[in-house]
């Protein structure tokens, strides 16, 4: 038998495992409370018999450039990196009472201006209600202040070193500061809004590629400062940059340039990268995969509004990257059976697991499900031998 870690390596690499790869994206706090009596992350995966993900978020301040953590930033949520400062980009907040849900104004402070966004909350998650760039000019403060991250080497490999073979260490590109995603064109749809930033692509493309260039110039900072990091796996892009969200010109002008080259940059430092489209992917699978990604996911089926055929795009790309996702979710781990459960890994593992470069996955997180259906999907997984 294969480790978890080795089995994960297997099918990045578009090889056979003993046995067909089976996890979940993220394992959410919500429903860890809420259904397992608040068990750990790692306790998850051993419950259900998964094959494990240690998510490592480790970033560190560029001293050299008068960088340093917020030192009021003491309490991270969920797979949030430190939030980090300098003497002209402080972090404040507050908190804007009488809202339906929790709702935190997050000022950036710099010698010129003061940027705000907005974010609201509830048990199951956090959104962007108030977008940080009003004004076009926002993003030369953006440019000229805000801090880039480093990688922790240190603490990644210590993470990796405890792990072992226990699974995968898995990792992202940092998005922008409080809410943020990995992906160029994903960013900026978070700061900006992503109608705002289509519409921006028709009447001002300049000032997009400018703002693409900026935050893309943070991540290389990141991505130069990783080379030693002992990460199975990265996570790059954003279902912003999916096919039932933009036009294949938009795809091909505002998200290859920028997100392919930090691909690239990754493989120098020796990172695998999986590019992560939530969404529909049909329409663009092969453009994605030129990209040169080492893995693609979430491949999110029509029932949960996606569009993928898996057994189509295991035929158009499954000799390029490896696959992880395509499993429903939504439907299959509520108000199904375990037999229904079971019938649907084993369509997803004859669409895509043939020769291997499959990983079984949830199309994505999930909050509620049935801890039935959770055990039938990882035991018919365990059973997908090839």
């Amino acid at each position: 038998m294969m480790t978890a870690k080795q089995r994960f390596l297997a099918a990045l690499n578009r090889k056979k495992a003993d046995r067909l790869p089976v996890t979940t994206h993220h394992v959410m706090p919500y429903f860890l409370k809420r259904y397992l009596h608040n068990i750990s992350y790692q306790e998850f995966f051993d419950y259900f018999g998964l094959d494990p993900i240690n998510w490592v978020v480790a970033v560190k301040p560029d001293t050299t450039c008068g960088d340093y953590f917020d030192p009021n930033h003491t309490q991270l949520g969920f797979l949030e990196p430190r939030r980090i400062c300098s003497d002209n980009w402080q972090i404040k907040l507050e908190e804007i009472p009488g809202q339906e849900y929790q709702t935190i104004r997050y000022n950036f402070i710099t010698p010129h201006k003061i940027l705000f966004m907005v974010l609201q909350s509830n048990e199951h998650t956090s959104w962007v209600s108030e977008r940080l760039v009003k004004e076009k000019s926002d993003i030369d403060l953006i440019a000229q202040y805000a801090p880039a991250p480093l990688c922790d080497v240190e603490t990644v490999n210590k993470e990796a070193e405890n792990f072992a073979e226990r699974g995968m260490i898995r990792g992202f590109i940092p998005g922008f500061d409080v809410y943020g995603q990995a992906g160029c064109w994903q960013d900026a749809a978070v700061l900006y809004g992503i109608e705002n930033l289509i519409m921006e692509t028709f009447s001002d493309p300049v000032w997009v590629h400018t703002f693409l260039k900026i935050l893309q110039s943070r991540k290389e900072k990141y991505l130069r400062s990783m080379a030693e990091a002992k990460f199975d796996l990265i996570e790059h892009g954003g279902g912003d940059a999916s096919s039932t969200v933009i036009s294949p010109q938009i795809l091909e002008e505002y998200v290859i340039p920028y997100d392919a080259p930090l691909i690239e940059l990754a493989h120098q430092m020796n990172q695998r990268v999986v590019y992560h489209t939530c969404g529909g992917m049909m329409p663009f699978l092969e453009k994605l995969a030129s990209m040169n990604p080492d893995a693609m996911e979430t491949f999110t089926p029509p029932q949960m509004g996606g569009d993928t055929d898996l057994q189509e795009a295991k035929k158009r790309i499954g000799d390029k990257v490896c696959m992880i996702g395509g499993f429903d979710q939504f439907h299959f781990f509520k108000d199904c059976s375990p037999e229904q459960t079971r019938a649907e890994v084993r369509r997803c593992f004859q669409a895509a697991g043939e020769g291997g470069g499959y990983i079984l996955c949830p199309s994505d997180h999930f909050f509620d499900a049935d801890i039935s259906l959770i055990q039938a999907f990882a035991d018919e997984a365990r059973k997908c031998v090839y």
